[in-house]
């Protein structure tokens, strides 16, 4: 591993955890020298403007916030763009904080849990890698991401097994979105008067119930059959041009 020094600041709020960090970076990473420390964002702007650091080793959770982290992280991205950061929070939960850390700018993030912060990961965003983990986060992001591949499963094989085209998931879709048929036969592309769309609809009732579920469906019923089947999104719900 290259082992070219760097500078850290480190931003921690508890003052046990701080320690704790600093011997880490003594005995686990010793290429990198800790040229100052804050626990407040009060003390981090003016240690910065003193001596700018390679890495920002950022706790998420300031003085009770869990926003003031993301925001020193966006600043910093903006301002001092060459300078890398790295999350440390003991947020474990709060994804959609993670999700806010990373829109920041953030380099990566590291849980304060199960492995701790690494030489590896150090030197990782110190080389330019971005998206670095450590273990307890990655195993939830591959989880979601084997539950997303699984999802868009479903639905490409209900679109297959249903005989879906392209026509028939907008009309699903914009009735899913409130439109009547009249809007629906405005959309850009889209060539079909009502009686089509009518007849469309009813097709699509006919594939996607059984013949003895068929009675009294409507097209709030229908779509809800789609949402079942995956056919279409609840989460992916857009509009086109009219």
């Amino acid at each position: 591993m290259d082992t070219e020094k760097f500078k850290v600041i480190i931003v921690e709020d508890v003052k046990l955890e701080l320690k704790g960090t600093e011997e880490i970076f003594r005995h686990e990473i010793p290429n990198a020298e800790v040229v100052g420390t804050a626990m407040t964002e009060a003390e981090f702007w003016p240690l910065l403007e003193k001596q700018v650091p390679d890495l920002v080793l950022l706790d998420l959770g300031l003085g009770g916030s869990t926003t003031i982290g993301v925001e020193i992280c966006a600043t910093l991205r903006r301002d001092y763009p060459e300078v890398k950061v790295l999350i440390f929070t003991g947020e474990v939960l709060n994804e959609k904080l993670w999700v806010d850390a990373l829109n920041a700018g953030a380099d990566g993030i590291i849980l304060k849990t199960g492995e701790l912060l690494t030489a590896v990961d150090a030197q990782a965003v110190m080389e330019g890698k971005k998206l670095v983990f450590n273990y307890p986060i990655l195993e939830k992001i591959v989880a979601r991401f084997k539950e997303s591949v699984a999802l868009e499963m479903r639905r490409q094989e209900a679109i297959i097994a249903y005989d879906i085209d392209e026509y028939d998931e907008r009309l699903l879709r914009h009735l899913a979105l409130g439109y009547t048929k009249d809007m629906i036969t405005n959309l850009k592309g889209m060539p079909f008067g009502i009686k089509s769309l009518e007849k469309r609809q009813n097709e699509l009732i006919a594939r996607l119930f059984k013949p003895e579920e068929r009675s009294g469906v409507n097209a709030c019923r229908l779509v809800t059959r789609a949402f079942e089947l995956r056919i279409i999104d609840v989460d992916n719900l857009e509009e086109d041009e009219e």
